[in-house]
């Protein structure tokens, strides 16, 4: 090899491997520094729901762990989540615009869609599991009913004869009866609305027979003996109903759930990650933000490592795809 080249190859090698040095200190020292100004958390549904009440929840705590910087909620519903979803995607992995994630968009949309707009599986960076939020199973007051089994008999005595309110195809409150109805062997009707409120309506009109509806939503009927809660989704029992059994203690192993989480585009550095999930993490110590989570919301927090929040996103990843096919749901 002639001189000149072997000393221009050596050149380049040595420039090359001091900008990569270089680089390391360059993204830890941004990471640190993030945010500088304010960041814009895209919540994939409308104003006034359980997601995103959690979210202004969270954006009340933000600033005092972030530089001074607001968390900005922005609502862009529609598409079961996957307009958001698909925005966010479309980001700068920079850390300045992130997703609310929960099942529809993260776990279940690229099943139920011929022609999903991205890959749930490789679309995103999780950062962090903010909280679960249970579900109740509800029931008309003027059915005879009492407990999950005896519906669930009625149920498999009249296969088809039932209805069940939902906020649509495809949305958490279809994928979660439609879960029961699996796992139980029964057969209801789906009959949808337009949201949660209008599901609780329905009930209260004797249109719906049962519905999956949040805690949150329901608590105050269901204590007013509005409506009956037959069964509450989390596996352990819930302080707010606590003469409501678990679905568990009917159906071994049953739960059902709304979760949230903080995810960002694909490509985050991880340095940048771990600053953002550190971030959320101190404001879920807050107690004020602590205190409206729990209370008002019946939720849990969770919290935890960025790994953390991949693995519980993979196993739901494996979990509900199989419930949407054995179903037939499907969203064109």
């Amino acid at each position: 090899m002639p001189f000149a080249s072997l000393v221009r190859r050596q050149v380049i090698g040595i420039v090359l491997a001091t900008a990569a040095f270089g680089a390391a200190p360059a993204l830890a020292q941004s990471a640190a520094q993030w945010p500088d100004r304010p960041v814009r958390l895209v919540v994939p549904v409308g104003a006034g729901g359980v997601a995103d009440t959690l979210s202004r929840n969270m954006s009340n705590g933000f600033a005092q762990f972030a530089n001074g910087q607001p968390l900005i909620v922005e609502n862009r519903p529609g598409g079961g989540g996957t307009v958001a979803a698909t925005a966010v995607v479309r980001e700068k992995p920079d850390g300045y615009t992130l997703f609310l994630a929960d099942i529809g968009p993260s776990a279940v949309s690229h099943v139920l869609m011929s022609k999903p707009p991205y890959d749930p599986s490789t679309a995103f960076t999780p950062i962090i599991h903010v909280a679960n939020l249970p579900a109740v199973l509800l029931i008309r007051p003027t059915l005879p009913y009492k407990t999950l089994a005896e519906f669930i008999t009625a149920a498999k005595q009249q296969p088809g004869k039932f209805n069940y309110a939902t906020a649509g195809v495809g949305n958490w409150t279809h994928l979660f009866m439609a879960y029961l109805n699996s796992r139980a062997g029964i057969d209801q009707v789906n009959v949808t609305y337009r949201s949660g409120a209008e599901m609780l309506t329905a009930l209260l009109k004797d249109e719906a027979d049962t519905a999956m509806i949040s805690v949150s939503t329901s608590l105050g009927q269901v204590r007013e003996g509005k409506v009956r809660a037959l069964a509450v989704g989390s596996l352990q029992p819930m302080p707010q109903l606590p003469d409501t059994p678990t679905a568990a203690q009917t159906i071994p192993g049953m739960d059902f759930g709304l979760w949230h989480g903080i995810a960002g585009p694909a490509g985050m550095e991880p340095a940048l990650t771990a600053r953002i999930n550190s971030v959320f993490n101190q404001v879920l110590q807050v107690p004020a933000v602590r205190a409206a989570i729990t209370g008002p919301q019946a939720g849990n927090i969770i919290g935890g490592t960025p790994q953390q929040f991949d693995d519980f996103i993979k196993g739901e990843l494996k979990r509900w795809p199989d419930v949407v096919k054995a179903a037939g749901i499907k969203v064109e």
